[in-house]
């Protein structure tokens, strides 16, 4: 039953994904990133999650207009496009994302920011991109621990890439992303250490049951406070880690 799901589900996503590279390369290069492209690639992902068999719900109040950084946790290549389901998000993505075959291409074209950490001034260009980005009035999105995860606890937090949010004075909100499998919190659909993606794709396309909820927690501001003291971006960080485990219990 497994192999026959994983086939009906293949056959319904692989020409939703070449649907997706064909507006990529033949129609983004005529509309404007904000807001056509928004839609379509809420639209998309919206879609893709359902074909996929992977339910979403989102809990709480998403910052739906106006730039905001969104953080949430990190457990698989789904994460992107979960998030982009809710409101399209421009993602900062570690580099070797992008060369994974299909996904990669896909989250290049969604506009995904690629770091390569590795760069002497990766931070300081990714930086000026999120400032870009903030300044069209876009979501963007980052997974501060730099990595996946099983989805019970947390890394901890790349503190540098919160300093472009702090400095333009845009709201940080928080993301928990609880992944479930029939009902019960589960790692099923977790990328995580040495498995391939085509392991994971075969899973995860083969399975049943499996949802993620998506809570939006309260946003941490990064204005000035009564004492006109504007919190560091250390203290931001650790003020979203905090927020975001609190979910994960």
């Amino acid at each position: 039953m497994n192999l026959l799901r994983f086939i009906a589900r293949l056959c319904l996503v692989v020409p939703w994904v070449l649907m997706g590279l064909t507006i990529i390369a033949l129609v983004y290069p005529w509309i404007s990133p904000v807001p056509t492209r928004a839609a379509i690639n809420r639209w998309w992902s919206r879609n893709l999650m359902r074909l996929c068999g992977i339910r979403v719900s989102v809990i709480g109040e998403a910052r739906m207009a106006g730039p905001v950084l969104w953080v949430p946790n990190h457990v698989s290549w789904i994460d992107i496009f979960v998030v982009n389901a809710v409101r399209a998000t421009a993602f900062v993505a570690k580099s070797e994302i992008r060369a994974w075959p299909i996904i990669g291409w896909l989250a290049a074209g969604a506009g995904t920011l690629f770091i390569d950490r590795g760069q002497r001034h990766a931070v300081h260009d990714m930086s000026s991109a999120i400032r870009k980005c903030f300044d069209n009035g876009e979501a963007v999105g980052l997974f501060p621990e730099g990595t996946t995860t099983e989805g019970f606890g947390l890394r901890p937090f790349f503190a540098s890439l919160f300093e472009p949010a702090r400095e333009a004075g845009v709201d940080i909100q928080p993301v928990a992303l609880r992944f479930y499998h029939h009902g019960e919190r589960s790692s099923f659909a977790a990328f995580v250490g040495e498995e391939t993606l085509v392991v994971n794709l075969w899973r995860v396309l083969g399975a049943t049951g499996l949802s993620v909820e998506v809570s939006f927690l309260p946003v941490l501001q990064t204005a000035p406070d009564e004492e006109g003291e504007t919190p560091t971006r250390l203290q931001l960080s650790h003020a979203a880690r905090d927020a975001i485990a609190l979910q994960l219990i």
